[in-house]
């Protein structure tokens, strides 16, 4: 009877410790997310920020390829609008495939390559595309680690009862994974 008694207290006592534990779990996993965008976010608005910059100092170069500086432009000022990491991740796509096609165009203006300023311009641009790669890598770990922890039994229970759900993943979307097909006449 001594040995029941223990085990009941053990139960009563084990299953609400469990619960907290994993409850605590999947907030911390939820804040890393937060934090990991967070840090994505920064890069992202840096990169917001330069290209105007860039655009402004290539314009003159490019008369002919308004169109793709204006859609350069559009989807710049789309991902600035994103109000979500699910719009942002979307708008960012569209925002690197007009880029893409910017820098493929920009290769066939000499003069413009050789100019300084835009030169500095896609130095910086470049070292901020490496940033948002790196913290779109932890990013998706902390995704991952989240999702998992949503899904898995037991966790997954505490996370129904409290409403965790699932992060969305940043993937490259596959306009942006495809090298820009360009012709220059």
């Amino acid at each position: 009877m001594e040995i029941f008694g223990w085990g009941l207290v053990a139960i009563i006592i084990g299953i609400p410790l469990l619960g907290v534990t994993l409850y605590n779990r999947l907030v911390n996993l939820r804040n890393q997310v937060k934090n990991a965008w967070r840090q994505i976010d920064v890069q992202l608005k840096r990169r917001h920020d330069l290209i105007p910059n860039l655009v402004e100092t290539v314009k003159d170069y490019m008369s002919y390829e308004q169109e793709t500086l204006e859609k350069v432009v559009q989807a710049r000022n789309q991902a600035v609008g994103a109000s979500n990491p699910e719009e942002s991740i979307m708008a960012e796509g569209i925002l690197g495939a007009a880029l893409g096609k910017l820098f493929a165009l920009m290769e066939a203006y000499p003069d413009l390559k050789a100019n300084e300023s835009v030169a500095r311009l896609m130095e910086e641009l470049s070292a901020t595309e490496n940033k948002i790669s790196f913290s779109r890598q932890f990013y998706n770990d902390s995704v991952m680690a989240l999702n998992n922890g949503v899904q898995a039994f037991p966790s997954n229970i505490i996370a129904g009862m409290f409403g965790f759900h699932p992060a969305t993943y940043f993937e490259v979307p596959e306009a942006e994974a495809e090298v820009p097909k360009v012709d220059i006449r």
